[in-house]
């Protein structure tokens, strides 16, 4: 039985997770969308989730915990203006985790972890919408 068994360990020391988790939601945070293997988004959502809270109640006290996770005042920012708005009336749930099959290397299962709601030029439609190349004639 696995009681009071909180997270994974994903093989790493202590300092080396939590750096990297931090840096994992810092990402998602700033560019809305990361990709990396499943147990990594399922341990990044959580704490994603956590700060994503944190914005929507405000204050200082609120500021001061998500400055632990995410350390850069830019992101923060957002989170505390941006995302508070579009989750305003939300309840939960603010990030979704797509699989996307298998990583050729070490067959590692690959996962996008991405925020709900967020608008079309955050997902990379501008790209495809680039204009068609003139002909001469």
């Amino acid at each position: 039985m696995r009681h009071k068994v909180g997270q994974r360990k994903l093989h790493r020391t202590t300092s080396h997770r939590l750096a990297m988790l931090h840096n994992m939601v810092t990402s998602l945070l700033e560019h809305e969308a990361i990709r990396t293997t499943l147990p990594k988004a399922k341990e990044a959502r959580a704490l994603a989730e956590r700060i994503i809270t944190l914005g929507k109640r405000g204050g200082l006290a609120n500021v001061r915990l998500a400055e632990r996770t995410v350390r850069n005042r830019a992101i923060l920012q957002k989170v505390f203006s941006e995302y508070k708005t579009r989750y305003a009336n939300r309840p939960g749930g603010y990030t979704r985790i797509v699989r996307l099959g298998f990583r050729r290397g070490d067959g590692a299962e690959m996962a996008l972890l991405e925020l709900v709601d967020r608008p079309a030029k955050a997902k990379g439609t501008e790209a495809a919408e680039a204009p068609e190349a003139q002909t001469e004639g």
